[in-house]
């Protein structure tokens, strides 16, 4: 029987879906229409949602920000679990908001450099430039090209954020998406990392398998190794 030291921690890292989260200016708010309901005299409560598939956490599919008739851009459906489920490396990012992580801002530890830089192929990285999601702020963070494509040359194949997204709110070009695009790495958004110890974990953050849709709301997880 394993010791209570050695089992496994799990972080949620998914914010609490409410009516009073926010999402992204213009996109669908959450509500909820109840049908029916036991107290009622139903027999059963039925409740139909509302609300943008880039609700909370989630994941975007590449049909988002690239054009399906002119690239490989699948939609969320047809992304493999692969990218969303396994080991992970969370990094500090300590920036300031309105600004772009670049691989220089990556709080490493004292005996690693960018150049022998190791991670998993997930990485999750914490700027804490979005710290409520009940209270938006414009001047989150966002991510560097170059960044993007360091990280695509140590394998990462998924990068999350702390933030509802890797680009700057008032971006057009959106120079983050594209590089992701580029590179074919999977992207999520909207992680809370307040609580969790930068370090190797594994990742749990499984889409919806939604045809033809842009993102899917995940109920992301990380778990300690062993």
């Amino acid at each position: 029987m394993l010791s209570t030291a050695l089992m496994p921690h799990l972080y949620d890292i998914s914010p609490i879906l409410s009516p009073t989260i926010n999402v992204w200016p213009g996109d669908t708010p959450l509500t909820r229409e109840v049908l029916c309901e036991i107290s009622k005299g139903a027999t059963v409560t039925l409740s139909t949602m509302h609300a943008t598939v880039h609700l909370g956490a989630h994941a975007d599919g590449p049909n988002h920000y690239g054009d399906p008739t002119k690239t490989q851009a699948p939609d969320i459906a047809s992304r493999s679990l692969d990218f969303y489920l396994g080991p992970c490396t969370v990094i500090d990012a300590p920036v300031p908001r309105g600004t772009r992580v670049a691989p220089s801002d990556l709080v490493l530890s004292t005996n690693t450099d960018l150049k022998t830089l190791s991670v998993e192929p997930r990485v999750l990285i914490r700027t804490s430039t979005f710290p409520d999601f009940e209270n938006w702020n414009q001047d989150f963070a966002g991510l560097s090209v170059e960044l993007i494509d360091f990280l695509a040359t140590k394998g990462v194949r998924t990068i999350g954020v702390d933030t509802p997204s890797v680009d700057l709110q008032e971006s057009k070009d959106l120079p983050a998406h594209k590089a992701i695009l580029r590179n074919d790495i999977s992207i999520l958004e909207g992680l809370v990392l307040r609580d969790v110890p930068p370090g190797r974990y594994e990742l749990i953050a499984l889409p919806l398998r939604l045809v033809g849709f842009d993102a899917s709301p995940v109920r992301a997880i990380l778990r300690t190794l062993s």
